[in-house]
Formats: structure tokens, C-alpha cells, sequence
């Protein structure tokens, strides 16, 4: 039986891909130490999560580990020798980046170099998937020129048609804190890939949602919104009308290109991957979809001043992702995707 090793196990991509994999009939391994309640509090606890895949995956083992323990990072690697890592454990937030700098990087910095480093020594031919991020491209995006619609900003310039590609500049713009701790682990992880051959890959999400998503205000567009949606609690817009765009892409989608790299691994490649145009929307285009399913309407307050480094409009281009591996494709639609997401939230709701 194949093994593999999952970061952050208990957070949204992280319990998708123990789960998928566990189906797929690997043995799963996840670490994670719950630092997501550390970073947000109460509510961004994820032990639920991993109590759920505890019962529900005969396969899944749990490690209680740190990635920032260098040491029982590589102590774990060479008691496992993993066939594949998938490393989503990090520090999400790019507004909590700033109040804690050093947690920040040394969590997605750090941290990478750690599991990269153990994985050269304990298993180099094992496929590494890293999660980063679009935030990598810091603030450039703001820089082209937009369109203002009725309830979403969108890109005039046609070059941009299909989104951001992976050819977009990172450097000389403004990240926030995360953006360049995950910028920092991204490049490592491709020189990893590049400099050592080892058959690594970053995937720069977009909004990465789904229905097991422990969304926090400040982390977790889709999965927040929602549940404010359904407790009738004030949710802010933070500047641009509340027209800024992302596009979100279904955690199995993310699951199930994972496996498709895993299978056909590549060095040092670069992948965005989000929803792409079809599964992008505005906040307030968010809101109209959260009420159809919700059945309720959404309290909001607008704020003018927007988060710092944040994209008015970013969706992906999903034309490399599509070429490199042409078996996989968007398969769960935003409007599906927020349905599941409501309906995640009633019943987690109803067990409090």
C-alpha cells in the first residue's frame, strides 16, 4: 500500500486530500497541531476536522507534530519514507501576518525548507506538492487595467482574457507579510525541484473553499461569508465597492489535481490553480448566491479602506494546469460549491 504524508491535515485542503487518497486506497498520514486555533482563536480550531477523519478513514494515522521542529520533521520522513507529500500546513492570513512576523515565516518559510530538506534525505523520489498561493504576485495584479461592471470589476486589457498565467511577475510589489513568507517557500520549492531534480510542484490557488472549511474573517472568503450569512452576522467589505473579484475552486478539485501530479510528476513546475473565470465572483455577487441558498439576507457594512495587498481582481489562468494534465478539469461549480457550503454550516450549527 502507497503512503502518503499530508500537512496540515485538519484544514480544508489538507482533510480533502486524506480523505480522497484514503479512497483511493493509500495509507494516509496527516500531521497537524491545531496551530490554526493558535493563529485565529476559538474558531478557527480544526480538531473537529481531525476527530472526522479519525472515525470516518480506516487508513489515516495522525502525527502531532510542528512543522517547525526541524528535527521531528526529519525523525518522521525516515521512520515513513512517504511515495508522496502534499504540504498544506502554513499560516494563511495575510492581515495576521502582520502581527505575528516570525510565527508567519517561520511557519511558511521555514517550515517548508524543513519538509523539503527531510524529504531529500528520506525520500527524494517522492512527488512534493506544495500549496502556496496567489499572493506571491503581491499587489501587481491591481496594476492592469480594469473594467468596472455592475457587480464586479473585471480586466480590460485582453491579454488577460483566461487570468492570471504563471508567467505573471512576483517581485517589486507589495505582498503583505504572508504573501512573501509563501512567496520565500515557493521559490524554495522550486529550486528544489530544479537544483536537486526532485519532482516538486507550487500550486498557486485561488480561493480554495469547500464544505469542511473552518472560515475565519480573516481567512476563508467563501466559508465566512456563508456562515455570517446564516447566523445574521454583519459581514465587512473592505473597499472596492465590493466588486473585487477571486475565482474558488472545490477542495476535491484541488484533491484531484494533486493525484494527477502525484501520478505523472514533474520538477519544479508552477501550476495556478483556481476556479478560473467561470467559478469567480464579486462579494457582492457572493452574497446574492449565498441568499438563494441560504434563504436569508445578508447584513454587511461597508468599510473604504481595503486590506493591504489585496487583488481587486484575480482569477486564474488555467491553460498550463489544462496542457500539462489534460485528464483533469473544474468539476464542481461555484454555485454547487456554496450550496455544499451552506449546507455544511447548518449542520455543523445544529451539533453546537
Amino acid at each position: 500500500m502507497r503512503k502518503i504524508l499530508v500537512t496540515g491535515s485538519s484544514g480544508l485542503i489538507g482533510s480533502e486530500v486524506c480523505t480522497y487518497f484514503a479512497r483511493q486506497g493509500w495509507a494516509v498520514h496527516g500531521l497537524d497541531n491545531n496551530q490554526r486555533a493558535v493563529f485565529f482563536g476559538p474558531q478557527g480550531d480544526t480538531r473537529w476536522n481531525q476527530q472526522r477523519l479519525q472515525k470516518t478513514l480506516a487508513s489515516f494515522q495522525h502525527h502531532e507534530l510542528d512543522i517547525r521542529d526541524r528535527a521531528g520533521v526529519l525523525a518522521l520522513l525516515r521512520d515513513l519514507r512517504p511515495d508522496a507529500i502534499v504540504h498544506t500546513a502554513a499560516q494563511p492570513s495575510h492581515d495576521r501576518a502582520a502581527a505575528i512576523p516570525f510565527d508567519d515565516f517561520d511557519t511558511n518559510a521555514v517550515g517548508t525548507v524543513n519538509l523539503l530538506e527531510a524529504a531529500r534525505q528520506a525520500c527524494p523520489e517522492a512527488p512534493f506538492v506544495h500549496l502556496s498561493t496567489n499572493k506571491v504576485y503581491g499587489d501587481r495584479p491591481n496594476t492592469i487595467d480594469l473594467v468596472e461592471r455592475e457587480t464586479r470589476w473585471d480586466y480590460a486589457d485582453p491579454a488577460y482574457a483566461h487570468g492570471i498565467p504563471e508567467t505573471f511577475p512576483i517581485d517589486q510589489s507589495k505582498h503583505s507579510l504572508f504573501g512573501a513568507s509563501k512567496l520565500a517557500a515557493d521559490v524554495m520549492v522550486q529550486e528544489y525541484g530544479r537544483y536537486f531534480n526532485l519532482p516538486t510542484c507550487c500550486l498557486r490557488g485561488g480561493c480554495l473553499t469547500g464544505p469542511n472549511h473552518s472560515g475565519v474573517e480573516l481567512h476563508g472568503f467563501l466559508s465566512y461569508l456563508v456562515k455570517c450569512n446564516l447566523e445574521g452576522r454583519e459581514y465587512t467589505i473592505f473597499g472596492y465597492k465590493g466588486k473585487q473579484v477571486r475565482d474558488n475552486i472545490h477542495s476535491l478539485d484541488v484533491a484531484r489535481f494533486i493525484h494527477a501530479f502525484i501520478e505523472a510528476p514533474r520538477a519544479g513546475e508552477v501550476y495556478n490553480l483556481g476556479g478560473g473565470k467561470a467559478n469567480s465572483c464579486s462579494i457582492l455577487e457572493a452574497f446574492a448566491l449565498a441568499e438563494r441558498y441560504s434563504g436569508q439576507k445578508q447584513v454587511y457594512r461597508y468599510a473604504e479602506e481595503p486590506r493591504i495587498g489585496d487583488h481587486i481582481c484575480y482569477y486564474s489562468d488555467l491553460r498550463k494546469v489544462r496542457a500539462h494534465y489534460p485528464g483533469w478539469d473544474i468539476t464542481v461549480s461555484l454555485e454547487e460549491t456554496i450550496r455544499q457550503i451552506v449546507e455544511a454550516w447548518r449542520q455543523r450549527m445544529a451539533k453546537v
